[in-house]
């Protein structure tokens, strides 16, 4: 009574194979474009971006004055492999992780923002 009979369809006819393929790219089409559409316009600046902080941190030299992620503003006083020590304060030296560093300040830019 709240349940209506079902009845089963007949399959449609099978198309011809270049047909059925031509049907096939078609769907894939939109797919195929939102992923061209997100790698120039997410991934690729990503990539990009990456890149050009690796290539600033492994430019880094003893007297770069640098800020970091947290806010910190120093001058590099020495230089590991993973680590950077920063002079934040005439005696004051802190130890951070080389990917903290988020950007390298001109000369003079830490005396002239006391």
């Amino acid at each position: 009574m709240f349940i209506s009979s079902a009845f089963a369809q007949t399959a449609p006819a099978i198309p011809a194979a270049g047909g059925d393929m031509m049907s096939t790219l078609t769907g894939m089409l939109p797919l195929v474009l939102m992923f061209v559409v997100l790698y120039f316009v997410m991934i690729r600046p990503q990539m990009k971006k990456q890149k050009e902080h690796r290539a600033m941190i492994d430019a880094l030299v003893k007297g770069d004055e640098v800020a970091t992620g947290g806010g910190l503003l120093g001058k590099v006083t020495k230089l590991g492999d993973a680590y950077v020590s920063l002079e934040i304060s005439p005696g004051v030296e802190v130890q951070l992780q080389r990917s903290a560093i988020v950007q390298v300040l001109p000369k003079g830019a830490i005396s002239s923002a006391k």
